[in-house]
């Protein structure tokens, strides 16, 4: 397997088993109240990407209403998408070893991480255009407020 094949892999894998967290970490916070995650854990949040550490609790309630009725189409998904891990461990274990078959296997994986990422997307913008004008003021003092601390907690650049 080349250097490239192999980190595609295992970015792939990483980032399916945080979106799952992300699912099951949602699921988990709608059974036990409106507990709003920690601004790290919104951070890393692929679905709301930076824009996690700025939302409110109402907005986090909007949203976690928005994503229950995406919860068919998302664990269709997450179906479809267990079985393709399956697929991909079968083809890592092929010999001869089909370097297509696991092109085939990583890009299906990489299209239902994206259309997640897109539903995220666009239930934040929903959220957004339904924003009052102060209330989307707040939103932006929130947004600069998260990205001027964690640029502090992350230090200077290497290099710069």
């Amino acid at each position: 397997m080349t250097g490239w094949t192999r980190a595609l892999l295992i970015g792939s894998l990483a980032l399916n088993l945080a979106v799952a967290g992300v699912v099951a970490g949602a699921f988990l916070r709608s059974r036990m109240g409106d507990h709003p995650p920690p601004p790290r854990a919104a951070l890393l949040d692929p679905a709301f990407g930076a824009w996690g550490p700025a939302l409110s609790r109402e907005d986090r309630a909007a949203l976690r209403a928005a994503f229950s009725a995406e919860r068919g189409r998302v664990a269709e998904g997450l179906r479809a998408e267990r079985a393709d891990r399956a697929e991909l461990l079968a083809v890592l274990r092929a010999d001869p070893f089909d370097p297509a078959a696991l092109d085939a296997v990583t890009a299906r994986l990489s299209a239902r991480m994206r259309e997640r990422f897109e539903i995220g997307q666009r239930l934040v913008r929903d959220r957004i255009l339904a924003m009052t004008p102060d209330e989307r003021r707040a939103f932006a003092d929130r947004l600069e407020a998260a990205a001027a601390k964690g640029s502090k907690r992350d230090g200077p650049r290497p290099g710069g």
